[in-house]
């Protein structure tokens, strides 16, 4: 299907798919069962001797506020009210990095932790240093420890790891591997991994060394679509079949695709909807990662109370996808994949844009349009008139202006730092060439 033929069928046949939206202003899939006590707590996965939530709190979407100036804060009172509530129903693994917000997710994280007994709660942060400089990575290592007022991280993770030469580069040959170690062996990291953006080539090369450092787990991208439509080769079907086999654990990031799983196409979120009526569309996407035994927590960015609720209900009434299920998932995928897409999971590592450039933004107002049909197709199209003015209006109210994708220059950095590996600036050209022509009324 190409992108003319799907926008075609979406334009005759979709309907949103029931979009909840967050105080925020965010969206979360409308679950149908928002009624429904939480009871209980969520499913534990053992490690050791942790004890690990099977649902992880993933800290790189904290709620956003406005300060008296109009800048964007993390709504500290927002994230004290989701953190109790989550560490009340077991969600006791709380994953961060000094580079989140900003530099900013870390003391949120730490802010609403510290009011709570340390042996409640698991933190796992990075060390996010992209450059071979032993002193700046020492320093973020000890501030972690500093912000979360602890003498040890339980897993400690290094950062965006492609390859064996990305790992002796930046660990080995500047001696913070050792470093490392000495501080494991101290106690004060008692788990040590990394979290992985590479290719099968960069998977497999760190999987050889695993023999000779012995990862205590690994953090990987997994979800319905990249089991095996993956944009390369490093299919989440391949690494965790890699890592089941070595018997290493397994935390998962993106489960949703930076949301995209909570809101998909209505065609395809229909069959879900008729196959589990009282179950949330983001639900079938947890339920999936969940149900794979080396996984040892799923990670969701919540950034509202709705997802958090919606998320707690998936897992204290957890159930594991049977055959026909798995099969249903694995279709609506392959659907799923033929879509027009922009691979974005909003994870920031593009911003800040040094032209201002609301990256992330422009992507999200794209894919759902697609998503929702509401893509101008041509002059010809029904309610054209109508459609064109509505998407265009849409634009401007989504992406300042002075932050939209004509905007760029095509200097490369975001290119340069995106773990997906779009091609940033092409697909920004392509973008404002659309929107041109909308506005010009020659589409």
């Amino acid at each position: 299907m190409d992108r003319r033929d799907f926008i075609k069928a979406s334009l005759a046949g979709m309907a949103t798919a029931g979009l909840a939206s967050c105080s925020n202003g965010s969206t979360a899939e409308g679950s149908g069962s928002s009624s429904r006590e939480i009871s209980g707590n969520v499913p534990v996965r053992l490690n050791g001797s942790d004890r690990v939530g099977l649902l992880g709190f993933g800290c790189m979407r904290w709620p956003m506020v406005k300060d008296a100036d109009g800048n964007d804060i993390i709504d500290q009172e927002a994230v004290n009210e989701m953190v109790d509530k989550a560490l009340a129903h077991g969600v006791n693994y709380y994953d961060s990095s000094p580079v989140y917000l900003q530099g900013k997710s870390e003391q949120a994280a730490a802010t609403a932790l510290l009011r709570h007994p340390r042996e409640s709660y698991l933190i796992a942060t990075k060390l996010s240093v992209w450059e071979s400089d032993r002193q700046k990575c020492i320093d973020m290592y000890r501030r972690s420890l500093d912000i979360y007022k602890t003498d040890h991280i339980d897993y400690y993770l290094l950062h965006s790891m492609n390859g064996a030469d990305n790992f002796r580069r930046r660990f080995v040959d500047t001696g913070i591997w050792d470093f490392l170690q000495k501080e494991k062996a101290a106690g004060h990291i008692r788990n040590l991994g990394f979290s992985f953006h590479g290719d099968k080539n960069g998977f497999d090369s760190l999987m050889a060394l695993h023999d000779s450092l012995h990862w205590d787990f690994v953090q990987i991208q997994m979800n319905y679509v990249d089991w095996t439509h993956a944009k390369d080769d490093a299919t989440a079907e391949y690494m965790y079949a890699e890592l089941d086999r070595r018997e290493i654990p397994i935390v998962i990031m993106e489960p949703l695709l930076g949301g995209r799983l909570a809101s998909i196409p209505a065609t395809q979120a229909e069959r879900l909807k008729a196959s589990e009526p009282g179950r949330s569309i983001a639900s079938w996407a947890f339920r999936f990662c969940g149900s794979f035994p080396r996984v040892l927590t799923v990670l969701s960015g919540m950034n509202c109370m709705d997802h958090l609720e919606d998320n707690l209900r998936t897992f204290t009434e957890f159930s594991e996808l049977g055959s026909k299920e798995f099969e249903l998932l694995y279709d609506v995928a392959a659907q799923i994949d033929k879509y027009p897409l922009i691979n974005c999971t909003g994870c920031q590592y593009c911003m800040p844009c040094p032209y201002g450039i609301d990256i992330p933004g422009i992507f999200r107002f794209y894919n759902r349009h697609v998503n929702e049909g509401t893509y101008v197709t041509s002059p010809e199209q029904k309610n054209y008139a109508r459609a064109r003015r509505k998407y265009l209006m849409d634009y401007d109210s989504s992406v300042e202006k002075v932050r939209q994708a004509d905007h760029c220059i095509t200097c490369g950095k975001c290119r340069k730092a995106c773990p997906q590996r779009i091609r940033i600036p092409d697909e920004l050209r392509r973008i404002d060439e659309y929107i041109e022509k909308v506005r010009r009324g020659e589409i």
